[in-house]
């Protein structure tokens, strides 16, 4: 694979305009009072939308050998290219996809190697967005255990190589979004109004739990719900409201627990002198939510009882499942056409405009 994958397009528009040329797109199919009904539900028609996924994983090189040495590379990363991306997103009519790796992401080995494994991944990403302007944007990836490091990556990432925003896993070691340790890092995030994408992960307590059945299964759901109350409960989301936080998963199982989140001060003094009840339905309310693997009625309906579809985000968890799959899914729910155009591209588009 070259370093530089050119487009062949003499006239790409910078991020900013392309994005905005989506916005205009999507708005213009945006028809009051028109649904899209599962008997139409096929791909062409999507093909006509513009479509924003967030949610979709690429592995550079030098980072998937680090994986293999360390026998940390699942078979959907050693079988992935550039090539299977462009024609999943082709397939599905994706005009924009934000990259990111997807777990361990760089939290392996000691410092030097996570810092050397997030910076791989970032120039990687960075120039699959300078190569192909019009298809990629991308989610940077930070040492988030070397707070040091950290800091330094956000600064390089966003002033030098313009990322979209932040990439983090759900928890490091054991540690959850709103530890103490991570504080600095969400401040400085903070501070520059920057998204940060979150993918779960197999936290230390939950490894291996029942043989044969790996962690994607059930435990990634329920790592975003505990990463979600330990942004909640820590002050952290309260402390940093200008991140705008995407969560997977359509939230993992938060939106089926919602109301034990809502109890949880009323039972204990301390958290509700942290969060009183009343204030814990709206943070979650505005907070975003993507439809990787869920785009379905069992996890969106649970969902859409809790946010607006202005919180809801298109992604798709390539190359775990395909973009295809998720258009389907979506049309299939019977969405006025308004509320598709905003969950495929117009809320991305609204959260990327000072960042893009």
């Amino acid at each position: 694979m070259t370093a530089h994958l050119q487009d062949n397009c003499g006239q790409c528009q910078p991020r900013r305009g392309f994005l905005t040329s989506l916005l205009v797109t999507g708005a213009a199919m945006a028809l009051p009072g028109c649904a899209v009904t599962s008997k139409n539900a096929q791909a062409p028609a999507a093909a006509k939308r513009a479509l924003i996924d967030v949610h979709h994983h690429v592995w550079a090189p030098n980072f998937l050998k680090e994986l293999e040495a360390r026998k940390l590379a699942e078979p959907p990363a050693r079988n992935w290219s550039l090539n299977k991306t462009l024609d999943d997103m082709a397939q599905a009519g994706v005009t924009y996809t934000l990259t990111s790796p997807t777990t361990p992401a760089a939290s392996f080995g000691d410092v030097q190697t996570m810092r050397s494994m997030s910076r791989i991944s970032n120039e990687y990403g960075a120039q699959l967005a300078r190569d192909y302007p019009q298809k990629f944007g991308f989610f940077a990836t930070l040492p988030m255990l070397d707070v040091e490091g950290a800091l330094a990556e956000i600064a390089y990432c966003v002033d030098v190589l313009k990322a979209n925003g932040i990439a983090m896993l759900t928890s490091y070691n054991g540690k959850w979004l709103g530890d103490k340790s991570f504080a600095p890092i969400m401040d400085e995030i903070n501070r520059r109004k920057l998204i940060v994408y979150t993918h779960p992960s197999n936290t230390q307590c939950c490894v291996n739990l029942q043989e044969g059945v790996p962690g994607s299964t059930i435990e990634f759901a329920t790592d975003t719900t505990r990463t979600i109350t330990s942004l909640l409960f820590s002050g952290t989301s309260q402390r940093c409201p200008d991140i705008k936080f995407i969560f997977s998963h359509a939230g993992g199982t938060m939106p089926f627990l919602v109301e034990r989140l809502v109890m949880l001060p009323k039972l204990n003094a301390n958290f509700g002198k942290i969060l009183p009840s009343e204030k814990v339905l709206p943070e979650l309310k505005r907070f975003y939510y993507d439809t990787a693997q869920a785009s379905h009625p069992g996890a969106l309906l649970s969902l859409l009882n809790l946010v607006d579809t202005s919180q809801v985000v298109f992604g798709t968890d390539f190359p775990y499942r395909t973009s295809l799959d998720h258009v389907k899914g979506l049309m299939a729910m019977d969405f006025k056409m308004n509320d598709l155009v905003a969950i495929e591209s117009g809320n991305a588009m609204r959260i990327l405009g000072k960042t893009a």
